[in-house]
Protein backbone atom coordinates (compact mmCIF):
# COMPACT_ATOMS: atom_id res chain seq x y z
CA UNK A 1 0.00 0.00 0.00
CA UNK A 2 1.67 3.19 -1.13
CA UNK A 3 1.17 6.35 1.19
CA UNK A 4 -0.35 9.18 0.19
CA UNK A 5 1.54 12.54 -0.23
CA UNK A 6 -0.26 13.80 3.00
CA UNK A 7 0.36 11.23 4.85
CA UNK A 8 4.46 11.54 3.70
CA UNK A 9 4.20 15.58 4.39
CA UNK A 10 2.77 14.65 7.85
CA UNK A 11 5.56 11.83 8.55
CA UNK A 12 8.37 14.30 7.74
CA UNK A 13 7.31 17.41 10.11
CA UNK A 14 6.61 15.06 12.76
CA UNK A 15 10.39 13.51 12.28
CA UNK A 16 11.58 17.26 11.75
CA UNK A 17 9.51 18.49 14.86
CA UNK A 18 10.93 15.53 17.37
CA UNK A 19 14.40 15.36 15.75
CA UNK A 20 15.39 18.36 14.45
CA UNK A 21 16.35 20.19 17.82
CA UNK A 22 18.18 17.56 19.29
CA UNK A 23 19.95 17.81 15.72
CA UNK A 24 20.73 21.52 16.18
CA UNK A 25 22.10 20.84 19.67
CA UNK A 26 24.65 17.98 18.40
CA UNK A 27 25.34 20.54 15.50
CA UNK A 28 26.43 23.34 17.58
CA UNK A 29 28.48 21.34 20.38
CA UNK A 30 31.03 21.66 17.52
CA UNK A 31 30.82 25.17 17.24
CA UNK A 32 34.03 27.44 17.81
CA UNK A 33 32.33 30.24 18.60
CA UNK A 34 31.32 30.98 21.95
CA UNK A 35 27.79 32.28 20.81
CA UNK A 36 25.23 29.30 20.49
CA UNK A 37 23.64 30.80 17.99
CA UNK A 38 26.14 32.33 15.52
CA UNK A 39 27.82 29.77 13.87
CA UNK A 40 32.38 30.27 14.30
CA UNK A 41 33.69 27.07 12.54
CA UNK A 42 33.77 23.29 13.41
CA UNK A 43 35.67 22.88 16.65
CA UNK A 44 35.77 20.24 19.13
CA UNK A 45 37.35 22.35 21.69
CA UNK A 46 33.98 22.19 24.21
CA UNK A 47 34.24 18.12 24.65
CA UNK A 48 38.03 19.06 25.49
CA UNK A 49 36.74 21.25 28.15
CA UNK A 50 34.20 18.98 29.57
CA UNK A 51 37.58 16.69 31.08
CA UNK A 52 38.57 19.97 33.19
CA UNK A 53 34.81 20.64 34.15
CA UNK A 54 34.60 18.74 38.17
CA UNK A 55 31.27 19.93 38.38
CA UNK A 56 30.08 18.19 35.34
CA UNK A 57 32.15 15.65 35.82
CA UNK A 58 31.17 14.70 39.58
CA UNK A 59 27.48 14.79 38.52
CA UNK A 60 28.21 11.98 35.40
CA UNK A 61 29.28 9.96 37.75
CA UNK A 62 27.12 10.26 40.26
CA UNK A 63 24.67 9.64 37.45
CA UNK A 64 26.22 6.38 36.49
CA UNK A 65 26.01 4.99 39.90
CA UNK A 66 22.93 5.95 40.49
CA UNK A 67 21.73 4.72 36.91
CA UNK A 68 23.57 1.04 37.23
CA UNK A 69 22.65 0.38 40.80
CA UNK A 70 18.56 1.30 40.64
CA UNK A 71 18.78 -1.00 37.08
CA UNK A 72 20.07 -3.81 38.86
CA UNK A 73 17.51 -3.46 41.61
CA UNK A 74 14.84 -2.75 39.31
CA UNK A 75 15.95 -6.13 36.77
CA UNK A 76 15.71 -8.65 40.15
CA UNK A 77 12.72 -7.15 41.29
CA UNK A 78 10.79 -6.61 38.08
CA UNK A 79 11.80 -9.87 36.86
CA UNK A 80 10.74 -11.55 40.13
CA UNK A 81 7.07 -9.36 39.65
CA UNK A 82 6.55 -10.41 36.33
CA UNK A 83 7.37 -14.07 37.16
CA UNK A 84 4.79 -14.27 40.16
CA UNK A 85 2.04 -12.62 37.65
CA UNK A 86 3.08 -14.85 34.97
CA UNK A 87 3.15 -18.47 36.66
CA UNK A 88 0.88 -17.89 39.88
CA UNK A 89 -2.30 -16.74 37.83
CA UNK A 90 -4.65 -17.06 41.19
CA UNK A 91 -4.14 -16.00 44.55
CA UNK A 92 -5.14 -13.41 47.09
CA UNK A 93 -4.63 -9.50 45.72
CA UNK A 94 -3.44 -10.66 42.12
CA UNK A 95 -5.07 -7.57 40.70
CA UNK A 96 -3.86 -4.80 43.32
CA UNK A 97 -0.51 -6.27 43.04
CA UNK A 98 -0.15 -5.37 38.63
CA UNK A 99 -2.27 -2.56 39.68
CA UNK A 100 0.96 -1.18 41.78
CA UNK A 101 3.56 -3.25 39.83
CA UNK A 102 2.56 -1.27 36.78
CA UNK A 103 0.79 2.26 37.75
CA UNK A 104 4.32 4.49 37.76
CA UNK A 105 4.04 3.54 33.62
CA UNK A 106 1.00 5.91 33.67
CA UNK A 107 1.68 8.24 36.75
CA UNK A 108 3.56 11.86 36.27
CA UNK A 109 6.48 11.73 37.12
CA UNK A 110 6.67 14.69 39.29
CA UNK A 111 3.58 12.38 41.70
CA UNK A 112 5.96 9.84 41.56
CA UNK A 113 9.02 12.10 42.76
CA UNK A 114 6.48 13.81 45.18
CA UNK A 115 5.43 10.37 46.72
CA UNK A 116 8.83 9.54 47.22
CA UNK A 117 10.34 12.47 48.62
CA UNK A 118 6.94 12.71 51.40
CA UNK A 119 8.51 9.20 52.23
CA UNK A 120 11.44 9.86 52.88
CA UNK A 121 10.67 12.81 54.78
CA UNK A 122 8.22 10.57 56.89
CA UNK A 123 11.06 7.89 57.31
CA UNK A 124 13.39 10.60 58.44
CA UNK A 125 16.16 9.93 56.12
CA UNK A 126 18.55 12.25 54.64
CA UNK A 127 17.98 12.86 50.71
CA UNK A 128 21.12 11.65 49.09
CA UNK A 129 23.01 8.78 47.11
CA UNK A 130 20.88 5.96 48.27
CA UNK A 131 17.31 7.90 48.04
CA UNK A 132 17.65 8.99 44.31
CA UNK A 133 18.92 5.54 43.85
CA UNK A 134 15.46 3.68 45.18
CA UNK A 135 13.52 6.66 43.51
CA UNK A 136 15.07 5.27 40.71
CA UNK A 137 14.14 1.67 41.37
CA UNK A 138 11.33 2.20 42.41
CA UNK A 139 10.22 4.05 38.94
CA UNK A 140 11.91 1.66 36.52
CA UNK A 141 11.07 -1.84 37.92
CA UNK A 142 7.77 -1.74 36.11
CA UNK A 143 9.20 -1.09 32.99
CA UNK A 144 11.29 -4.37 33.64
CA UNK A 145 8.53 -6.29 34.62
CA UNK A 146 6.81 -5.05 31.51
CA UNK A 147 9.61 -6.52 28.93
CA UNK A 148 9.89 -9.36 30.95
CA UNK A 149 6.00 -10.22 31.29
CA UNK A 150 6.01 -10.15 27.67
CA UNK A 151 8.60 -12.45 27.10
CA UNK A 152 6.80 -14.90 29.30
CA UNK A 153 3.78 -14.80 27.86
CA UNK A 154 5.53 -16.31 24.91
CA UNK A 155 7.15 -19.24 26.84
CA UNK A 156 5.81 -22.73 26.88
CA UNK A 157 5.71 -23.67 30.60
CA UNK A 158 6.79 -27.04 29.60
CA UNK A 159 10.25 -26.87 29.84
CA UNK A 160 10.62 -25.52 32.83
CA UNK A 161 7.57 -28.23 34.14
CA UNK A 162 10.14 -31.14 32.47
CA UNK A 163 13.00 -29.84 34.30
CA UNK A 164 10.64 -30.58 37.74
CA UNK A 165 9.96 -33.34 36.72
CA UNK A 166 13.22 -34.54 36.25
CA UNK A 167 14.05 -33.36 39.79
CA UNK A 168 15.07 -30.01 39.79
CA UNK A 169 14.14 -27.67 42.40
CA UNK A 170 12.16 -24.79 41.78
CA UNK A 171 15.13 -22.51 41.66
CA UNK A 172 17.59 -24.59 39.72
CA UNK A 173 14.27 -25.17 37.34
CA UNK A 174 14.09 -21.18 36.70
CA UNK A 175 18.31 -20.54 37.17
CA UNK A 176 19.16 -23.62 34.25
CA UNK A 177 15.79 -23.34 32.03
CA UNK A 178 13.87 -20.38 31.91
CA UNK A 179 16.25 -17.28 32.82
CA UNK A 180 18.52 -18.77 30.00
CA UNK A 181 15.03 -18.72 27.44
CA UNK A 182 14.45 -15.29 29.37
CA UNK A 183 18.02 -13.83 29.64
CA UNK A 184 17.59 -11.14 26.47
CA UNK A 185 14.23 -9.58 27.69
CA UNK A 186 16.09 -9.23 30.96
CA UNK A 187 19.01 -8.02 29.27
CA UNK A 188 16.47 -5.49 27.65
CA UNK A 189 14.68 -4.40 30.80
CA UNK A 190 17.82 -3.81 32.22
CA UNK A 191 19.45 -1.43 29.87
CA UNK A 192 15.84 0.06 29.45
CA UNK A 193 16.04 0.68 33.34
CA UNK A 194 19.50 1.99 33.18
CA UNK A 195 18.25 5.15 30.16
CA UNK A 196 15.69 5.95 32.40
CA UNK A 197 17.70 6.74 35.48
CA UNK A 198 20.14 8.09 33.22
CA UNK A 199 18.00 10.48 31.60
CA UNK A 200 15.88 11.73 34.77
CA UNK A 201 16.03 15.02 36.04
CA UNK A 202 12.09 15.20 37.88
CA UNK A 203 12.16 12.36 40.06
CA UNK A 204 15.77 13.11 40.77
CA UNK A 205 15.22 16.73 41.35
CA UNK A 206 12.96 15.92 44.38
CA UNK A 207 14.45 12.73 46.11
CA UNK A 208 18.29 14.06 46.00
CA UNK A 209 20.30 15.93 48.31
CA UNK A 210 24.24 17.49 48.85
CA UNK A 211 26.38 15.27 47.46
CA UNK A 212 24.08 13.58 44.93
CA UNK A 213 23.13 16.04 41.61
CA UNK A 214 22.65 13.96 38.65
CA UNK A 215 23.94 14.82 35.68
CA UNK A 216 20.67 16.16 33.96
CA UNK A 217 19.88 18.31 37.06
CA UNK A 218 23.83 19.68 36.37
CA UNK A 219 22.81 20.59 33.23
CA UNK A 220 19.26 22.34 33.83
CA UNK A 221 21.08 24.32 36.51
CA UNK A 222 23.86 25.76 34.58
CA UNK A 223 20.81 26.27 31.66
CA UNK A 224 18.98 28.77 33.33
CA UNK A 225 22.22 30.63 33.99
CA UNK A 226 22.33 30.49 29.44
CA UNK A 227 23.26 27.68 26.83
CA UNK A 228 27.06 27.53 26.24
CA UNK A 229 28.64 25.15 23.47
CA UNK A 230 30.01 23.59 26.59
CA UNK A 231 26.51 22.59 27.78
CA UNK A 232 25.88 21.62 24.17
CA UNK A 233 28.82 18.77 24.12
CA UNK A 234 27.64 17.56 27.26
CA UNK A 235 24.01 17.08 26.08
CA UNK A 236 25.52 15.37 22.56
CA UNK A 237 27.61 12.87 25.40
CA UNK A 238 23.97 12.03 27.25
CA UNK A 239 22.11 12.23 23.66
CA UNK A 240 24.50 9.40 22.09
CA UNK A 241 24.77 7.52 24.95
CA UNK A 242 21.35 6.85 26.03
CA UNK A 243 20.58 6.42 21.95
CA UNK A 244 23.29 3.17 21.59
CA UNK A 245 21.29 1.57 24.98
CA UNK A 246 18.28 1.78 23.23
CA UNK A 247 19.52 0.56 20.13
CA UNK A 248 21.27 -2.38 22.23
CA UNK A 249 18.03 -2.97 23.79
CA UNK A 250 15.50 -2.64 21.11
CA UNK A 251 18.28 -4.92 18.99
CA UNK A 252 18.34 -7.79 22.11
CA UNK A 253 14.32 -7.89 22.35
CA UNK A 254 14.10 -7.76 18.25
CA UNK A 255 16.93 -10.97 17.97
CA UNK A 256 15.10 -12.94 21.09
CA UNK A 257 11.38 -12.85 19.57
CA UNK A 258 12.73 -13.62 15.53
CA UNK A 259 14.21 -16.45 17.56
Amino acid sequence: MRMSRFNIVSLVFGIAFLYLPILIVVTYSFNASKLVTVWGGFSTQWYRALLSNAPLIDAAWVSLRVALASALGATIIGTMAALALRRHRRFMGRGLFAFMLFAPLVLPEIMTGLSLLLLFVALDWDRGYWTVTLAHMAFTTSFVALVVDARLADLDPSCEEAARDLGATAFSAFRRVTLPMISPAVAAGFLLAFTLSLDDLVIASFTSGPGATTLPMRLYGQMRLGVTPEINAASTVLIVGVTLLVIVASRLTRRHRQA
